[in-house]
């Protein structure tokens, strides 16, 4: 390769590349020396007689000799040049190229050059750039008019090239999706259903989503599948393929107040505990009051998950029914209802607790997801636009912050039982004092 680049510097100096490409590309001659104005242009063209003269080098490399030079000896490698194929457009990141393929005869074997493959019409850069800026809020009918200025005329940004790259995420969803999970024990896990809604369904379809943290305070996504309204059929499937692919028994599962994620746990793990979200349990309630209420009524209902103890969580909430019951009965059936799985986090470290309390962990990768509703109804149908949200999620995931207290992780995934969020120990010694 050392010897192409020194041999191809030589070749610029002399000119050589320039009269080459000033033969098939009459758009050479009309930058002869740069300026601020031209400045773009004779960078581009300068590229582009560099690439030509790459693919010239290693014609001259394969066949030992140089353009128009005879063979040394009867045994010297076979093949000549035969001109030179149809210009060719390379969308490259600093702008669109043309250049020319040499064309070859009378090899033993078919060449294939290393720099410009038979059918490439954009480096790997590029390739990877444009499903990027699609993941990022760019529609797929925008790419001509926001990238022909920054890539120039000819490059290749039609829907269906667009839409080639795009199927890459589809086969990489696919592969994730078969990934093993055997390995560090699952501590906690938040599971949520996200709804989405396509462009030409009438109803939102429900993401199942599981997020998973292990030992040293890392967070993973570990399922993203499609299901029907978060029934505990599609739930129980998520989950025995979870357990089928090395997720152990978590510890503690984290979700909201829906059916089908407790009915489908009680199934595949009935040893985990159950907490569930706080931000639902909040909103519900505060569904059965009416508005000039909820604004004094909602402070008292959200220091209730923020008390210090089970007991004192139980007393804020005795007094908010006290204060509310009569007026609102249906207000109060929904706070008291499943109140066992409300405060089993303080079983936890008390570190852990702004963790565990709601389903956050699993809502705010999505917000990223929200803000590109628009994204979603480009498919016709939920399953299709499943790839491009999980894309989404993983870019997300890259940023997930460590649980606080990594080090009691392990202790909890031993075992140990916690009061209010102390060890018992801890408690024992605080009551002595």
């Amino acid at each position: 390769m050392d010897e192409i680049q020194n041999h191809q510097a030589r070749m610029v100096v002399r000119g050589k590349g320039r009269r080459l490409m000033g033969k098939h590309n009459g758009e050479v001659g009309a930058v002869s020396s740069p300026t601020w104005e031209t400045l773009e242009v004779w960078a581009r063209l300068k590229v582009q007689e560099f690439v030509q003269a790459l693919l010239e080098e290693e014609v001259t490399a394969l066949l030992g000799r140089e353009k128009s030079e005879r063979r040394a000896a009867v045994d010297a490698a076979v093949g000549y040049r035969n001109g030179y194929g149809k210009p060719r457009r390379l969308a490259m990141s600093n702008g669109t190229i043309t250049v020319r393929r040499p064309r070859l005869r009378g090899l033993e074997e078919r060449f294939e050059s290393q720099i410009l493959p038979l059918f490439a019409r954009r480096t790997k850069e590029v390739g990877e750039l444009l499903p990027q800026l699609y993941l990022h809020g760019l529609a797929q009918g925008d790419f001509e008019l926001a990238l022909r200025g920054l890539l120039g005329e000819g490059a290749p940004l039609s829907a269906t090239s667009i839409g080639r790259l795009r199927a890459k995420w589809q086969l990489e969803y696919e592969a994730w999706c078969r990934r093993s999970l055997d390995g560090e024990p699952v501590v906690y896990v938040w599971a949520d259903g996200i709804y989405v809604k396509a462009g030409l369904e009438r109803e939102k379809a429900a993401l199942l989503v599981v997020i998973g943290a292990f030992r040293d305070g890392r967070k993973e996504v570990l399922a993203v599948v499609p299901g029907y309204r978060e029934s505990s059929e599609s739930w129980a499937g998520v989950l025995r393929d979870l357990k089928a692919r090395g997720v152990s028994t978590p510890k503690l599962v984290v979700a909201d107040g829906h059916l089908g994620i407790w009915s489908a746990l009680a199934q595949v793990w009935p040893e985990a505990r159950e907490q569930r979200c706080w931000n639902h349990k909040i909103l519900n309630v505060l569904d059965q009051l009416p508005r000039k209420v909820q604004v004094e009524a909602k402070p008292l209902l959200t220091r209730i998950p923020y008390a210090p103890t089970r007991r004192e969580a139980e007393r804020q909430r005795k007094e908010f029914t006290r204060r509310y019951g009569s007026w609102y009965p249906k207000a109060m059936q929904v706070l008291e209802a499943d109140w066992e799985r409300m405060v089993t986090f303080y079983d936890f470290p008390q570190a852990h607790w702004k963790h565990l309390r709601t389903t956050n962990v699993v809502e705010s990768p999505f917000a990223a997801v929200r803000l590109r509703t628009t994204a979603a109804k480009r498919f016709k149908k939920v399953p299709n636009a499943t790839a491009l949200i999980w894309r989404v999620l993983m870019v997300a995931e890259k940023r997930f912050r460590r649980l606080d207290a990594p080090e009691l992780l392990a202790v909890v995934a031993a075992g140990e039982k916690f009061i209010d969020g102390q060890l018992p120990a801890i408690v024992d010694r605080k009551a002595v004092a």
